[in-house]
């Protein structure tokens, strides 16, 4: 019998946000890099509360990027699959409620399309939290916004307790609060 020849491991490409985050991926909680690190496709499940703002143009802003409306501790389940250009595509559902997002890498930055809106983010990892700090955004594709509008549109993630915890606020001048939800998810 002949001796079997010694393996050769392959790199695996890195995911979306391997890439984006390099080193600072294996910063992260457990929850977050599992979450993050997978590959093909996942659902995530758990709660959330969805808080809307009131104005007209507050109204119209989450209109056109699609986000959930109001909801206390409504059950959320997310949806995430790789696309074939490298990104993720995020199908989430808050209680019946739809808000689906392509995410991508463009220039160093994570470039999410949401309903009729792009928003280009910077993502840093801060004592095991990762945050999503948009240094752009544009409407209908073309459009761009002032970076300056975008200081209150933020994202955190963390663990707490051994579960995935989100925080995802946005607020634009003359909005005002746009939307604000948080919840936890574990593998569904």
């Amino acid at each position: 019998m002949m001796p079997m020849p010694p393996t050769i491991p392959t790199p695996m490409t890195p995911t979306l946000f391997q890439r984006l985050l390099g080193a600072s991926f294996y910063n992260m909680p457990a929850t977050l890099r599992m979450l993050h690190g997978r590959r093909g496709h996942a659902r995530y499940a758990g709660r959330a509360s969805v808080v809307r703002g009131r104005g007209l143009l507050a109204r119209l802003c989450a209109r056109m990027a699609g986000v959930p409306p109001a909801a206390e501790d409504v059950a959320i389940s997310i949806d995430f699959d790789d696309d074939a250009r490298g990104g993720e595509i995020w199908h989430r559902r808050f209680g019946d409620a739809p808000m689906r997002s392509r995410l991508r890498l463009h220039g160093g930055k994570l470039v999410e399309r949401l309903g009729l809106v792009r928003l280009h983010f910077s993502l840093h990892v801060h004592e095991g939290a990762l945050y999503w700090y948009v240094d752009g955004l544009r409407v209908f594709g073309l459009l761009p916004l002032p970076a300056a509008w975008c200081k209150g549109v933020r994202c955190r993630e963390r663990e707490v307790d051994g579960r995935y915890e989100f925080l995802v606020e946005a607020a634009l001048p003359l909005a005002g609060p746009v939307v604000r939800y948080e919840g936890w998810l574990e593998p569904a």
